[in-house]
């Protein structure tokens, strides 16, 4: 590994690059935009930044369009309730995203607006090392250094770093900074983003396209689609459990809040047992219910989930051990792996006899 890397020289290139190949982004203050004198809004910045966290930018492109309509400023924002923006965050995953997003979003309208500070945005609810840097370099051009995935994949090629990560993230945070301007320091971390995202990918670098290849030593040695080394992964383990879909003779479903702390937390899903080696039945109230063919399969960070669904219909007058009856229920506001358990039960005899149906 080398170290003798010129900052200017590298940052230099990279803008370069950048102002004339920079990804249009819903979030983003282009080159062309910044050189005009336009300013990044830093709740656009901040918003795009956590739904960005373990989230593809396709993905996020929607969410982010229905966020800024419906809530323009972080004062809208701080103003909407809980389960309103719970319901729109509904299938990005990561739920204690969404409740760290509301919490920040009234901090910052309680007082009067985002901090322009490294330390100031990390004094906020739910704004980590991470996201701090990004909306300081973004939004106020501070001399911040911001690394993420593709930021760690440049570094590590760039200085063709072969320890294996994630152990050697440390090392590869300390790199990226060496190579931060005080000049553009926005721009540059933009760049870096979108130089591991469309050129130094993970399998198939384009090092003939690279604007970089110059300086980057893992390009030099032949090595460069070999790094980063990655540890090999521990396999994940299998939970298991039950899912209960009921519905009332008016169509109307039974679902409960979860906790608003822990997995899915403070997201409408069906009542069911809980999830581990040997799930323990846990139906909300007594009907007629039947166990559906096969389960349904969702992979969380840590553990994978197979949940058996039963359903059942019951009468009008019926009153739950757990949770409510929800007329106008939209399965567009469940989690993910809760539409897939309401598909799966669709697939059933749940809504044999209903008028339409």
């Amino acid at each position: 590994m080398r170290d003798g890397i010129d900052r200017e020289q590298v940052s230099g290139a990279l803008l370069r690059w950048y102002d004339r190949a920079a990804r249009v982004l819903p979030w983003r203050v282009g080159p062309a935009e910044r050189a005009a004198g336009v300013v990044p809004d830093p709740y656009r910045v901040w918003l795009s930044e956590v739904m960005l966290q373990q989230t593809t930018v396709a993905t996020v492109k929607a969410y982010f369009h229905r966020f800024t309509t419906r809530w323009p400023t972080v004062e809208a924002l701080a103003a909407a309730q809980d389960a309103e923006v719970m319901a729109e965050w509904a299938g990005l995953g990561y739920y204690a995203r969404a409740r760290n997003l509301i919490a920040c979003a009234r901090a910052v309208a309680a007082q009067g607006g985002f901090p322009d500070t490294l330390d100031g945005l990390r004094a906020l609810p739910g704004i980590g090392a991470y996201t701090a840097a990004s909306v300081a370099a973004i939004a106020f051009d501070r001399s911040e250094t911001v690394v993420d995935g593709n930021v760690e994949r440049v570094v590590a090629r760039l200085f063709a770093v072969r320890d294996p990560m994630p152990k050697s993230k440390p090392m590869l945070a300390r790199l990226a900074a060496r190579l931060t301007p005080l000049e553009r320091p926005g721009d540059f971390a933009q760049a870096m983003m979108d130089l591991g995202a469309t050129v130094c990918t993970p399998r198939t670098p384009r090092c003939d396209d690279c604007p970089l290849a110059g300086f980057c030593e893992a390009q030099a040695q032949g090595i460069a689609a070999e790094l980063p080394v990655k540890t090999a992964k521990t396999p994940k383990p299998t939970r298991r459990g039950i899912a209960y879909v009921v519905i009332r003779e008016d169509g109307a479903p039974l679902l409960e809040t979860r906790p608003p702390k822990g997995l899915l937390g403070g997201m409408p899903g069906w009542p069911g047992s809980d999830w581990g080696d040997d799930p323990t039945p846990a139906p909300p109230l007594a009907a007629d219910w039947a166990l559906l063919p096969g389960v349904v399969k969702h992979t969380f960070t840590h553990f994978h989930l197979e949940l058996s669904v039963a359903t059942a219909r019951v009468p009008q007058a019926v009153n739950p051990e757990t949770g409510d009856f929800r007329p106008g229920f939209d399965p567009g506001a469940l989690p993910t792996v809760m539409r897939k358990v309401w598909d799966h039960a669709a697939s059933g005899d749940l809504f044999a006899g209903r008028d339409g149906a």
